[in-house]
């Protein structure tokens, strides 16, 4: 099968869309519990999820390399639990703008590790994706898109060392896949993430209990924009480039702006509407392109350093 008609950046986009149904389920828990005890109660949820699968990806951990070990700790630690924390920090610190801003840059992180780390290169059409999509997000994220600036220098530190992690988990997680099976790189996340928010919370002091009343909640949260669309974006990373990755995650915030338009009240001014059109096309046309096209808008290192095997181990799907 040739690299375009494998490519699954739209698998990408599945996967982030379902992360934009989170909010109808986090907002709620986040009014009653603090941001750290919701993170870690999901957390516990989907490691019991996994927990069948938990000795056999320690197993392919253990005859992995030492650089994908290294990976698999970043992405648990950093991406799946410290940088929900800074960002979660940032809007307790600073204005509410400054993190949204500043998480525009995840796309630009990710595509700049994965030149570093994967060696893939961008072709010349890759721009015609990435900058109206980046526009898009811009415009889809403030009402009043000229006057959105950051304002919080602590705050500003924090937002972009999440967005810097996130992209991190991005261009590791393809790292990675190319000797870890993508149920397995899933397990050892939200693990390593457990152990690393208990840790956090033990040294803060904070709460772990949780109402009887709130876990169907936490449940259905762990369970569909948690393990669902991180096993399908696993999955996903093993045919698509880093790069393609990072902006098919866009989906996301097109997502949640069409939940909070449909099902909470939400308003969108004449220039959201035009940033979520820019999104949704770019997202589209770059699968699109991908999947079709013999000139592929990423290049990939053709050695063997990225993932192209079958994935090895218990699969899903």
């Amino acid at each position: 099968m040739s690299r375009a008609s494998g490519d699954r950046t739209w698998l990408v986009a599945v996967a982030a869309s379902l992360w934009g149904f989170s909010g109808l389920l986090r907002e709620p828990l986040s009014r009653q519990l603090p941001a750290l005890s919701v993170v870690l109660a999901e957390h516990v949820v989907l490691a019991l999820l996994v927990s069948p699968w938990l000795l056999p990806a320690l197993r392919s951990l253990a005859r992995s390399s030492v650089r994908t070990k290294l990976a698999v700790l970043v992405i648990g630690a950093g991406s799946s639990a410290l940088a929900t924390t800074l960002f979660t920090a940032a809007f307790r610190l600073g204005d509410p703008i400054t993190p949204q801003v500043l998480q525009k840059l995840q796309p630009l992180l990710a595509i700049l590790l994965a030149a570093v780390l994967l060696g893939e290169r961008v072709g010349r059409r890759f721009p015609l994706f990435a900058g109206p999509a980046l526009l898009g997000a811009w415009l889809l994220a403030f009402p009043d898109p000229l006057s959105a600036q950051p304002s919080s220098l602590a705050a500003a530190g924090l937002a972009t060392g999440a967005a810097a992690l996130w992209a991190a988990g991005t261009v590791l997680g393809r790292m990675v896949s190319a000797e870890l099976s993508f149920l397995h790189v899933t397990t050892l996340r939200f693990t390593v993430g457990l152990v690393t928010l208990a840790a956090f919370a033990g040294a803060t002091g904070t709460p772990v209990a949780v109402p009887v009343e709130l876990i169907p909640r936490l449940v259905l949260l762990a369970a569909i924009p948690g393990l669902l669309a991180l096993s399908l974006y696993y999955r996903a990373l093993r045919r698509t480039p880093a790069s393609s990755a990072a902006l098919a995650e866009l989906a996301f915030p097109l997502t949640a702006a069409l939940v909070g338009l449909t099902l909470l009240d939400g308003r969108l001014v004449l220039s959201q509407w035009a940033g979520l059109v820019l999104v949704l096309a770019s997202v589209i046309l770059l699968a699109l392109h991908e999947k079709h096209s013999s000139r592929p808008a990423v290049r990939q290192r053709a050695a063997g350093r990225v993932a192209t095997a079958a994935p090895r181990g218990t699969r899903v799907g």
